[in-house]
Order: structure tokens, then C-alpha cells, then sequence
């Protein structure tokens, strides 16, 4: 798969973000040529310093709600491959800013369409979006792609909202062909290198490392959660396949094995072993926002469709982000480290790794 990418011109939105870095590192492990917009890395604890992506991928540092700067930087590249991963990306920021995470993550996706809209040289597009998009009805069964949308919290509500702008674009004016859009529904993700504020693993992480006992709001809730590389592979056969096959574009869900639709206490508990040092966590009475207390993905489309499927389940996962997080801590060289655990992902023997 990653061989198709070479020499092909691919421009992501968000890519100083977690996901974006990892998608940098592994495009530019591919051989393309990638652009990233986006606004620029928060922290002196950022990945896409950490992960060398800063140095080998053309980035121009600019504010999605903006059309202008967009359009310009969209233009200069002349992309065949787009990849939309800018969003406000947290439920309870945007809570606290409801405005500013439906400008960007609603006008943000229109902006980015229209950009396509407008170009000749696009071929394949992908906006990311989340499991959340679905009207939680609480199943113990996961959501399939046709299920109704409609988020509860202004972040999973502005992502469906971004789910209908890119169906009506398709359908007003890629539905002949020459684009092919889709849209990818994405679970939970874990990995090295996510300092995220409101996030169960970085906070795991942040508290493991000051010798404090961990604090888990919801212990009871289900999600389905990955390592970062399984979307990501995801996102690159969606963005190949449907480049080839422009009726293979749609909507997908990703998600992990059922059986890693685990609680967030199992999640911790794993956590805590993989990181060992005494390592240990409580529930602590959490007054926050609404919660869904189950979300799960039927993730047959993608497997049937396009034949994905998850490497590397919920236990190898939580072990490959410690491993990071100490080889970060200890001052290895983090952008080999990412190399090496790209190059073991894909490798074969390590495909379906059970832990």
C-alpha cells in the first residue's frame, strides 16, 4: 500500500496535530510529496517537533476558518491526495467554546471542499471525522455507516454537521466522477506522543510519570480503542483504493476488533501494567459534560469493501505507546523510534498481534 504513495502530491489539513504527525511520518516514509496546513504546534512537548515531521514535509502554518490562506496554500501544492484531519478535536473544549469548535469544524470542511471544488488536479479526498457522529442510542451492537447522525456535544454534533456538508459536496458536485470523497468514522485512538489535555492515555501518562495515582472520570465507559497507525493505514487504502475506483467512494467506519471495545477502566488497568513502576489508578467523581457510556463501530463495510483489517489489537497497543513514552523519556532519537514501529506494524508476522 505504502508503495502507491510515492511521487503522488498529498495536502493534509491538521498535520501538526497528533494524527497528522504520524500521517507525515509515514507519507514521507512512503516517498510523497506532502504539504500540511495547519496552525502551529502548541507546547514545547509537541510530536511534530518530536517526530522530525517539522523538517520533512512542506508546512504552512495558517488557520482553517481562514478560505483565503487556505485556498493559496491548497493551490501552491497542487495536490492529488487530500487528507482533512484539522478539527477542534475535544468534547469538553467545546463545551466551553461551542462557536469556535462548529466554525472549524463545519466552515473548516466547507472551506476545505471548496478548494476542491475549485481545483483540477485533485483525484482523491478524505475527511476524517469520528465514531461520534452517530446519534448514541446506547447498543451494545456497533453503528453501521447508514445509522442516523446526529451527535449529542457541540464536538460529535459539529462532526455529523461536517458528515452532511461533505455528503452534499459529493453529491452536488463530485457525483460524475473525477473526485472521489468519502468520509472515515474513526474510534478512540492511542499512540506515543499524544499530550492532549482531557484524553484518558495522556493523562495516564502525565500522571505516571509524576508518581501520581491515575484519575479516571468513567471508568464503566465503552469505547473502542486503536493504536493510531490502524486509522491511519485505514485512511491511506481508503484514499488509494477509491484513486483507482472513484465507486468506492463513501463513508467507513474504523474501528478495532470487537473485542477491543473495551471500559476505560480496563484501558487503565492495561495501562498500568504495561507501565508497572506501581503504577495504579481510581475513579474520581467526574461533574462534567454528557458522556456516551457505550460507543461501538460495525466495521464490515471497510473489511468487505476494501479488505482492512486492524493489526494490532487493544493490548499491543497500550504496550507500543508506553514503549514510545519511555524511549521519549529516556532521550532516544524519536523519529527512528517512530520508524521502527511503523516498520513493525506493517510487518506481516506482527499483523493480528493478541495481547
Amino acid at each position: 500500500m505504502l508503495d502507491f504513495y510515492r511521487g503522488k502530491r498529498v495536502f493534509i489539513t491538521g498535520h501538526t496535530g497528533f494524527k497528522g504527525s504520524w500521517l507525515c511520518v509515514l507519507l514521507t516514509l512512503a516517498g510523497a510529496e506532502v504539504t500540511g496546513f495547519a496552525l502551529p504546534p502548541v507546547g514545547e512537548e509537541n510530536l511534530f517537533a518530536l517526530s522530525g515531521a517539522e523538517r520533512s514535509v512542506r508546512s504552512i502554518f495558517g488557520d482553517i476558518r481562514d478560505f483565503d490562506a487556505l485556498k493559496a496554500a491548497f493551490d501552491q501544492s497542487r495536490p492529488e491526495i487530500v487528507m482533512h484531519l484539522a478539527a477542534q478535536p475535544l468534547v469538553r473544549e467545546s463545551y466551553r467554546d461551542p462557536v469556535g469548535t462548529y466554525h472549524t469544524n463545519v466552515m473548516g470542511t466547507v472551506h476545505i471542499l471548496e478548494c476542491l471544488r475549485l481545483s483540477t488536479s485533485v483525484r482523491s479526498f478524505i475527511n476524517v471525522t469520528t465514531d461520534k457522529v452517530y446519534q448514541n442510542e446506547q447498543w451494545f451492537w456497533g453503528y453501521r455507516e447508514s445509522d442516523r447522525l446526529n451527535g449529542f456535544d457541540p464536538y460529535s454534533n459539529s462532526k455529523s454537521c461536517s458528515e452532511l456538508v461533505t455528503s452534499s459536496y459529493r453529491g452536488s458536485f463530485f457525483s460524475a466522477g473525477g473526485v472521489a470523497v468519502s468520509t472515515a468514522r474513526a474510534g478512540n485512538v492511542i499512540g506515543g506522543g499524544d499530550f492532549a489535555a482531557d484524553r484518558i492515555v495522556p493523562d495516564c501518562v502525565r500522571a505516571a510519570r509524576e508518581g501520581r495515582i491515575i484519575q479516571v472520570r468513567n471508568p464503566a465507559s465503552v469505547r473502542p480503542y486503536q493504536h493510531v497507525l490502524d486509522p491511519l493505514a485505514a485512511y491511506l487504502l481508503i484514499a488509494q483504493r477509491q484513486y483507482e475506483d472513484c465507486t468506492l467512494a463513501g463513508s467507513y467506519n474504523v474501528g478495532p476488533e470487537s473485542g477491543d471495545c473495551i471500559t476505560t477502566g480496563v484501558l487503565a488497568d492495561l495501562f498500568c501494567q504495561a507501565w508497572g513502576e506501581g503504577a495504579c489508578w481510581e475513579h474520581v467523581g467526574d461533574d462534567g459534560p454528557h458522556e456516551a457510556a457505550v460507543l461501538r463501530l460495525d466495521c464490515s463495510k471497510l473489511r468487505v469493501q476494501l479488505g482492512w483489517e486492524p493489526r494490532w489489537r487493544v493490548g499491543r497497543a497500550v504496550e507500543e505507546t508506553v514503549a514510545w513514552t519511555k524511549a521519549w523519556l529516556s532521550g532516544r532519537e524519536i523519529s527512528r523510534f517512530m520508524e521502527q514501529q511503523i516498520q513493525a506494524f506493517f510487518d506481516t508476522d506482527s499483523a493480528n498481534h493478541s495481547k
